[in-house]
């Protein structure tokens, strides 16, 4: 199974349990976007120090201003972003601009080069040559920008005014958070603004978005060199669908977790566990070469036990069986 085809499966189970239905879902996931978006780029605020500085005004004890700033910057920059893909607004230089503007409002510097002086915090284009850190490869040179950026946008217009699938609309999003961050258009917050474009596009073809995780980093600066050198788009696209996958999967599996410890009503206000049956369709839409020992080790009930589910779920058409029973793999049936 191709990785971004388990993932959209996965996606279809995360939407089936109504993860993405519960209050303020959409708040906090988005709190939660923009926390390890900051983190990458060295804010040390937590979710929860953000939700009670968006929400309440509280600042955070032992933060700096330019780390809560950031993160306040970031919240207004996909406000706006959301906003402009409700309408399908066209990606222009111009809206880039202004959202790299809000990015970096409170925390860009003014730069005085033999061009003249640009400012990021007013989302100019970089006059100047950057590279990736000390003795990295550099990026193209600023002349080039302008061109390579209204590039950019043509070409990532044309490819949002065609028929896709789910798999194709986040390849394509995943894809032009590569190029953006490959053009470095802004002498800073290229990196937020790259994570917030791919984020758009998904928020415009209303799917779940998706993060890089903080303790990702150095994987995910990885990936995007070695798309780079290689040339080869496929590897930041499978980077980010593995990324994606492991941060639905553990929603899914804490979903279920509290589901189970606390009960969950019915609608004549009846508690009802989450069955295995449910943890076992999770588990196989991610790993669906596991074996019911495996599936027994991560569950906690007897082997036996997950034996009779599989055969029930064979039986109702849920999931059924490629292959011979060793070296075979499970296939979920939505």
């Amino acid at each position: 199974m191709a990785k971004i085809d388990q993932l959209i499966g996965l996606i279809g189970r995360y939407k089936e349990l109504g993860i993405d239905a519960q209050i303020d879902y959409e708040k906090f996931y988005l709190y939660s976007i923009i926390t390890h978006s900051t983190a990458i780029e060295g804010s040390t605020v937590t979710e929860i120090e953000n939700q009670l500085l968006f929400d309440e005004g509280i600042s955070a004890k032992g933060k700096t201003i330019i780390e809560q700033m950031m993160n306040l910057d970031l919240k207004r920059a996909y406000e706006e972003s959301i906003r402009l893909a409700k309408v399908k607004t066209p990606i222009t230089v111009d809206v880039l601009k202004t959202l790299s503007k809000l990015v970096m409002q409170n925390t860009g510097s003014i730069y005085k080069t033999a061009l003249g002086e640009f400012s990021s915090a007013s989302g100019d284009l970089r006059l100047v040559n950057v590279s990736a850190g000390v003795g990295g490869k550099s990026y193209m040179s600023y002349q080039k920008v302008p061109a390579k950026l209204q590039e950019f946008c043509d070409w990532l217009n044309a490819q949002r005014a065609k028929k896709m699938s789910m798999a194709e609309r986040y390849n394509l999003s995943f894809e032009a958070h590569y190029r953006l961050v490959t053009i470095h258009p802004w002498a800073d917050g290229n990196g937020r603004m790259a994570r917030l474009i791919m984020n758009h596009i998904q928020f415009e073809f209303s799917l779940v978005p998706s993060k890089v995780l903080k303790e990702d980093r150095g994987d995910y600066i990885n990936a995007l060199i070695a798309t780079r050198e290689s040339d080869d788009i496929s590897i930041f696209q499978d980077f980010m669908t593995e990324e994606m996958t492991k941060t639905i999967t553990t929603d899914i599996n804490a979903y279920l977790k509290s589901t189970e410890d606390g009960g969950e009503k019915t609608d004549n206000g009846r508690e009802k566990k989450v069955k295995s049956r449910e943890k076992i369709l999770s588990l196989l839409q991610v790993y669906p070469d596991y074996s019911a020992k495996k599936l027994s080790d991560e569950i906690g009930i007897t082997e036996k036990a997950i034996e009779k589910q599989l055969a029930k779920l064979k039986a109702e058409g849920r999931v059924k069986r490629e292959g011979p029973d060793k070296g075979g793999r499970w296939i979920v049936v939505r």
